[in-house]
């Protein structure tokens, strides 16, 4: 729980840092902010916890190295679809389509890793998933929605695809010979991170390089998102190696409300009745997944 919720509030600051970015150097030069500038600090977390801990680094074997390659990719996909989602449709709508991850993370887990929730979880995770789709959602927009079918399709791609890279990198963590929690998490996320941060980096030199070098001209405050992404990455596969992948991206929706909080403060206007609605539905749901993790 404790680094999950670390994971969600470095998280909405990262979103907001690459946010600004956007604006600056375009969303591919933003989005490989996360992979490029995250990879050091995700080396440097890697170092800092064998010197602290006298560890040495885990046996690799071919199935941690195939995982954390799905994943990855899984991952760099994701975010593509999520964009044109984003694009095409207003924020919270492609919100909504997007965050019915955590019911294909359960079920994928199931499927592909053995991950069987409680009934009262799996009731968290639906509960959460309408919450969601509440505060996303206009009242009036929902008939409309259901004629978007390549919007949804898309949309809920990107979020079967999140929730696939979240399987494959609790199952590269698993996968990993020796070392403890947070060793082979850290392990698993210094690999993706090299393999996004190549993939990514030799597509945006080859196809644009004006995004891939404007993150180069604002590098201090790349820095910092880089900074923030690799610490929320860090916390998340710290807590996709001790519980199910679902439990984790369920409680990681506590976002939702810290995200709102934030926007409020910074543009001071109050949320509408159905974002509230939506926000203490998910809210209710989290706290039935923490009395499903207690039992």
């Amino acid at each position: 729980m404790p680094v999950t919720l670390a994971a969600a509030t470095a998280q909405v600051f990262r979103n907001g840092a690459q946010a600004g970015l956007t604006r600056t150097i375009g969303t591919l030069g933003a989005t490989q902010v996360r992979f490029i500038f995250g990879l050091p600090f995700a080396v440097l977390f890697l170092a800092a916890a064998l010197g602290l801990s006298g560890q040495t680094l885990p046996g690799l074997s071919a199935d941690a190295l195939g995982w954390a390659a799905l994943g990855a990719v899984c991952q760099i996909l994701a975010t593509a679809l999520m964009l044109v989602v984003m694009h095409r449709r207003a924020f919270g709508v492609a919100y909504a389509y997007i965050k019915t991850e955590p019911v294909l993370v359960a079920v994928l887990g199931v499927i592909l890793l053995g991950d069987h929730l409680g009934p009262l979880a799996w009731l968290a995770v639906g509960v959460v998933t309408a919450g969601v789709l509440i505060a996303s959602v206009k009242p009036g927009e929902y008939r409309a929605l259901l004629r978007e079918g390549r919007m949804i399709a898309a949309g809920v791609g990107a979020g079967g695809l999140f929730g696939l890279s979240a399987i494959a990198f609790r199952g590269g963590i698993g996968a990993l010979e020796g070392g403890d929690f947070l060793i082979r998490a850290l392990t698993v996320l210094a690999i993706s991170l090299t393999i996004q941060a190549s993939l990514l980096g030799l597509w945006l030199v080859a196809r644009d390089r004006t995004a891939f070098t404007g993150s180069l001209r604002v590098w201090r405050t790349s820095l910092g998102a880089g900074f923030l992404g690799a610490l929320a990455s860090a916390c998340w596969f710290t807590a996709f190696a001790l519980t199910p992948a679902a439990n984790v991206r369920t409680l990681a929706l506590i976002e939702m409300p810290l995200a709102a909080l934030l926007a409020g403060r910074l543009t001071g206007k109050a949320a509408s009745r159905h974002e509230v609605a939506g926000l203490l539905i998910v809210m209710a749901g989290l706290g039935l997944l923490l009395a499903s993790l207690a039992a």
